[in-house]
Formats: structure tokens, C-alpha cells, sequence
């Protein structure tokens, strides 16, 4: 079929609900996509930040290949041995909880906020977040997050979600009540814009949450798996939570997310509480097996620290030259580029010229590209980048 053909497909018989890039892809491979009418582009932001080993890995391709021959599903009154392992690989690499697998970040972050309200005293039923955040699209996790973009067309929304600003400590100190259940935080806002909670925010998290009787959930679905440098971006700071949720990077590119939790805290949730028809279902786990595989076997993790710092270099010197970028934030291989104007343009110009970024809340710039990202490719994409600007 040609590009126009699927366009069309889509235009008779999908809902439009999202503003679609004019593209057909057909492949993935590494750093690159290619589509229907022969273009390679180079995508530093794979998938939303799902294939964050690059698309179609090997490892994840073979994981999948041969455990389709074996097993695709399972219900969940039985046992299978991926869910087991994953399991374990998750925990050992965490703060040695639980996990309960699901499909989505939201999926997990609904999880998180039921398990808070099962653990903690029955008065307890609040939970604070932050303004910026992003934490699911269902009613629960819409509630969650503080934009109010996301809530139009939707209200009332859930009781119950209190918004402060994001690093503000004060504010966080005068939300808390004996009827807050659970803090949800991202350590780095992903569709907030790439902002980055402060050491000392964390640590004031942790105290007012053991102060309080109420639960630190972190909400790892962007950050977590390695794109910052550790394998969760909570590591960065002196704290441990009480639950983490993750999703994206976790599968390789299938959908599959977990959310683990100290285990005294995971023993309340008991069968006919909280359920997932497809939640670790052997396809996925064997993928998600073989994403923190490739994580450790190709040293991901230093490239994704190195090649991070890297990038924020290169970025840097085009803040230099372009009086357009205010500044440049993140950590590891999760970058934003803050504009003084909108950047919805740019990214359109870069796609042009075979460059796939993103820009989210108008302004800020997203460079999230695969862990398995070169020297090579980020200055490539640098280069792009700056004609894109040059020429703006």
C-alpha cells in the first residue's frame, strides 16, 4: 500500500484521536526508522520512549521468536516461568519487593494508588501529586495528573487528588493530612518537560510519608529501566519508596507493566482485589527478560550516562549559537531543551530532514533516544538539529 493509501484506511476506519506524523512506518531497526516511501530517520525519540534498547532489538526479537513457538498466554490461576523471572530480575535490581504485572504505565500507577488505599488506615483515601505531572490516561490516573489540559471534558474528575507545585516543599508540608493515603511523583516529569525533582524534594517525600503513615510512590514508567544512567532514576537520590511503577522501555517494544512494592505492603493485595487479564503473559516477560539482558550484557547503562552527558554537551554548544534555546536539562539519556518560543515547528522541520524529536508543553524539546545511541548518531542528529534552527 503507499503512504496515502493507509492515510486514508485510517481517515474511513480509526478514531482520530491522536494528531498523527504524515509518515507510514514500516521498520524499525536500532536508532532508525524507515518508511513506506523509502526514508531513514533517526529517532531519538523511539516509540514514546518505548523501545529504549532501539527498535526490534535482537534479543528481544529472538526472545520473542521462541517463546511464540511455546506459550503466547496464560491466564493467571497458573504459574509460568517468565513471570517468575522477571519478577526476580526486577526486584534484584530494585529494593527487593514484589510485582504485579500489568500492560500500560497507567495500568500500573492504578495499581500503586488501590494498593495504597488497601495498606494504609481506612480514613486514608487522598493522594498528592504535582502539577506537571503525567501519570495515565483512565479516571484514576487522569485525577493524578495535575494538567488541567487533560482534564477537559472530563470533569468531576475522581475525589481525592491534591495538586502541588512541583519541587516546592512547603506546599508539599501544608497538603499533608491524616487522610493522605500516598505521595505520586515522577523523579523526572516526562511530559511535563523534563523536570528534574530536586535531592531535597525527594528526601522531604520520604520523611512527610514515614511522618504521616502514608505511602512514596514513584512513578518510573519514563524514567525507569535504565534511561537515566540507573536502572530506577530514584537510585540518583538517598531515598527508597514504598512503590515504583514502570512500563515503556520494560517489554522492548510489547506492552507490558509492573508495579513493585515492599513486600509487607504487596501481602494486603489479595486475590479478587486487583486482577490484569493479560498481565505477565510469557510473551511479554520474555521480552521484558531480555531488555535488562541487553541492559547488562551491552553495558547500557554507562552508555546511557555517557552518551547522556554527551548529548547535554552538544546541546549546550547550540544553546551558544541560538538565542532560541534557554537552557537544557535532564539526566542521562532524558533530555530537554527548553525554548524561549514554541517548538511544535522545529520538530516538524527535523522530521523533514530525517529527525525524529518530540516537544511537549509547548516548549521544551525531548531527545530520549535509544540506550543503544552512538557518538555517530547524536551528533548526527545535533547537526540536523542546528540546520533546523540555522534556517528558522
Amino acid at each position: 500500500m503507499t503512504t496515502q493509501e493507509t492515510i486514508e484506511l485510517y481517515n474511513k476506519f480509526v478514531i482520530a484521536n491522536y494528531t498523527r506524523l504524515p509518515k507510514v512506518i514500516v521498520k524499525g531497526e536500532g536508532c532508525y526508522i524507515y518508511d513506506a516511501d523509502g526514508n531513514k530517520i533517526l529517532d531519538m525519540f523511539p516509540g514514546w520512549a518505548v523501545s529504549g534498547i532501539g527498535h526490534c532489538h535482537p534479543k528481544v526479537v529472538k526472545a520473542i521468536t521462541e517463546q511464540s513457538k511455546k506459550l503466547l498466554h496464560i491466564d493467571n490461576t497458573f504459574y509460568s516461568e517468565p513471570q517468575g523471572l522477571l519478577a526476580k530480575l526486577l526486584s534484584d535490581r530494585s529494593f527487593g519487593g514484589k510485582c504485579f504485572f500489568c500492560n500500560s504505565g497507567a495500568e500500573a500507577n492504578e495499581a500503586a494508588l488501590k494498593l495504597a488505599r488497601l495498606y494504609t488506615a481506612k480514613e486514608k483515601y487522598k493522594f498528592i501529586t504535582c502539577e506537571g505531572s503525567f501519570h495515565g490516561r483512565t479516571f484514576a490516573t487522569v485525577s493524578a495528573t495535575a494538567q488541567p489540559k487533560y482534564h477537559e471534558g472530563f470533569l468531576p474528575l475522581l475525589p481525592g487528588f491534591i495538586y502541588v507545585p512541583f519541587n516546592d516543599i512547603k506546599a508539599l508540608e501544608s497538603a499533608f493530612s491524616d487522610e493522605v493515603a500516598a505521595v505520586l511523583v515522577e523523579p523526572i516529569q516526562g511530559e511535563g518537560g523534563i523536570n528534574v525533582a530536586s535531592a531535597e524534594y525527594m528526601s522531604a517525600i520520604r520523611r512527610l510519608c514515614d511522618e504521616n503513615g502514608a505511602m512514596m510512590i514513584l512513578d518510573e514508567v519514563q524514567t525507569g529501566i535504565g534511561r537515566t544512567g540507573k536502572w530506577f532514576a530514584y537510585q540518583h537520590y538517598e531515598v527508597e519508596p514504598d512503590m515504583i511503577t514502570m512500563a515503556k522501555t520494560l517489554g522492548g517494544g510489547t506492552a507490558i507493566g509492573a508495579m513493585a512494592a515492599k513486600a509487607e505492603i504487596a501481602e494486603v493485595l489479595k486475590p479478587g482485589k486487583h486482577a490484569s487479564t493479560f498481565g505477565g503473559n510469557p510473551l511479554a516477560c520474555a521480552a521484558g527478560i531480555a531488555v535488562i539482558e541487553a541492559i547488562e550484557q551491552e553495558g547500557l547503562l554507562k552508555n546511557a550516562e555517557d552518551l547522556g552527558n554527551y548529548t547535554k554537551e552538544k546541546l549546550e554548544q547550540l544553546k551558544a549559537k541560538h538565542n532560541i534555546i534557554d537552557h537544557v536539562r535532564g539526566i542521562g539519556l532524558m533530555i530537554g531543551i527548553q525554548l524561549k518560543g514554541p517548538g511544535a515547528k522545529i520538530v516538524d522541520k527535523c522530521l523533514e530532514k530525517g529527525l525524529r524529536i518530540n516537544c511537549t508543553h509547548d516548549t521544551v524539546l525531548r531527545f530520549m533516544p535509544p540506550m543503544t545511541v552512538t557518538k555517530e548518531q547524536i551528533d548526527t542528529a545535533i547537526e540536523i538539529l542546528d540546520s533546523v534552527l540555522s534556517e528558522a
